[in-house]
């Protein structure tokens, strides 16, 4: 099925005919509308039913690893601009990590920053939403700038500075459902581009998957235990740091570690990707992670590889 994308049709204040632009990396739906200067930067997952029309205000940008879901409408009005993180004028920004959840409707002039979650069939409108901020259910927010690092509630509704300024801060488990939110994204992005390329569904389809098909994580399960990598990954909801250490065969007989570069990445799909790739880098030499409270005490421990001895 052909994706909806068209260029924003000639009018008054624009005939430019600009095109959507959209990142290799990024997932657009077939029955997603695609219209005019929308920019979509990596790793974007757009799902099925959104309308982002960018044919009144314009452009729009959506940040990488961001996700825009079912039924989801970003329109804006023709006059009106905000300022994005890279210092341009923009109808809508939104920035990296963000989640506008289903049947949200973000409506320009319009931010919304970086690790923020909107909830279901909320409304941004002419407003700015500070990074990390959360954004539950059936919100609206007009006509103001809510501060980073806010909550607003299921129902809230917000049209004046005063209101705003009064918001409490969003606590860490709200934070961590929500990057739990962007993780599962991912996964789904990764998802549906195998979907979409016959070399990846072809072994699936014949009951098992090729090393080019599956994903880095699931080999990484192959040489961990469940109870090892769900410890890790508790370890990565809590806040901690992962550390990583590397031994030879004679080394690791006297105890001795080499410490490695950390892990790369802030969410935990990026850290495991990292873990793996330095899992192969040390093939054959002993490998322990451990974790760093935010004292920067070691709290736990585990071995996830021996080396090969000679």
């Amino acid at each position: 099925m052909p994706l909806r994308q068209q260029p924003s049709p000639p009018t008054p204040w624009d005939r430019g005919l600009d095109q959507p632009q959209i990142h290799e990396s990024a997932y657009v739906h077939p029955s997603t509308s695609l219209i005019g200067d929308v920019r979509l930067g990596h790793q974007v997952l757009i799902a099925p039913g959104t309308s982002i029309r960018a044919d009144e205000g314009m452009p729009f940008y959506i940040g990488g690893n961001t996700n825009i879901q079912d039924g989801v409408v970003i329109h804006g009005l023709e006059r009106g601009r905000v300022t994005g993180d890279d210092g341009e004028s923009y109808s809508v920004w939104i920035g990296e990590h963000t989640c506008i959840t289903h049947m949200a409707l973000i409506h320009g002039p319009a931010y919304i920053g970086d690790d923020c979650f909107i909830g279901f069939r909320s409304t941004v409108f002419n407003a700015k939403v500070g990074h990390r901020c959360i954004v539950m259910m059936h919100a609206l927010i007009q006509d103001v700038e809510i501060p980073p690092g806010k909550y607003v509630g299921s129902g809230v509704v917000i049209t004046n500075q005063s209101e705003a300024d009064r918001l409490p801060d969003a606590k860490t488990t709200d934070h961590r459902f929500s990057h739990h939110v962007v993780e599962i994204n991912r996964a789904l992005l990764a998802g549906y581009r195998c979907a979409d390329d016959v070399a990846c569904t072809t072994p699936l389809n014949n009951g098992h998957r090729s090393e080019t098909a599956r994903p880095q994580t699931d080999r990484l399960q192959e040489q961990l235990s469940a109870e090892v990598l769900e410890q890790i990954l508790g370890q990565l909801r809590l806040g901690n740091q992962i550390g990583i250490e590397q031994a030879d065969a004679r080394h690791f007989k006297v105890g001795s570690w080499q410490s490695c570069p950390p892990l790369e990445g802030t969410y935990p799909q990026q850290v495991l990707d990292s873990l793996n790739r330095r899992m192969t880098e040390y093939q054959g030499n002993a490998v322990r992670v451990f974790s760093i409270d935010s004292h920067k005490q070691r709290v736990m421990e585990w071995l996830l590889q021996r080396p090969i001895l000679s």
